[in-house]
């Protein structure tokens, strides 16, 4: 019994000697406080990187109000697609009435009402039989076996054309490719 109480005693003044070594340990790790200058750095530093965030945000939200001003009327472009495709329309069934003067008058006033949609950033997509289809411009709603080997995997006919708002395209070209 002697020995397990020498081994218990032994036990507690390594236990004793660890916690005091720990708490030196502990003292000194508080008692290194940062000095002025690496406190001035990190604040400069923080500051710094604020700043630049800042500026980004000025930067970017800028650019979105340009971008939501630029594309703001598209909308209202799109309403206005099916009125210049109800001129097209009529342009070629006045021709093929041959009533020239009712024709040039129609002519006139949807070549006005095309000039101002293109003063606003509305441009005709360029689609032509034998292009390229190209999915980032052309909707293919059909597929019909071609009519020679050079139109196969391309653009046989347009239905209707396609637009886009400055850089976006707002509709499609809807298109008849080969296969």
């Amino acid at each position: 019994m002697s020995e397990n109480k020498e081994l218990h005693e032994e036990n507690l003044n390594k236990e004793g000697q660890e916690n005091l070594q720990n708490e030196q340990n502990t003292t000194e790790s508080v008692t290194e406080q940062p000095t002025a200058e690496e406190l001035l750095a990190e604040e400069k530093d923080r500051y710094v990187r604020l700043y630049a965030e800042f500026e980004n945000y000025k930067k970017r939200t800028l650019k979105e109000k340009m971008e939501f001003a630029q594309y703001a009327n598209t909308e209202m472009m799109i309403a206005m697609l099916s009125v210049l495709d109800d001129f097209e329309r009529a342009i070629k069934e006045i021709a093929k009435s041959g009533n020239e003067s009712d024709l040039k008058g129609v002519e006139l006033i949807y070549q006005k009402f095309k000039n101002t949609l293109s003063d606003k950033g509305l441009k005709t997509v360029e689609v032509n039989v034998g292009d390229e289809f190209n999915v980032d411009f052309h909707e293919a709603i059909t597929s019909i076996p071609a009519p020679s080997e050079e139109l196969k995997g391309k653009i046989v006919d347009v239905v209707e054309t396609g637009y886009q708002l400055h850089d976006r395209v707002i509709r499609f070209a809807k298109v008849v490719t080969g296969i």
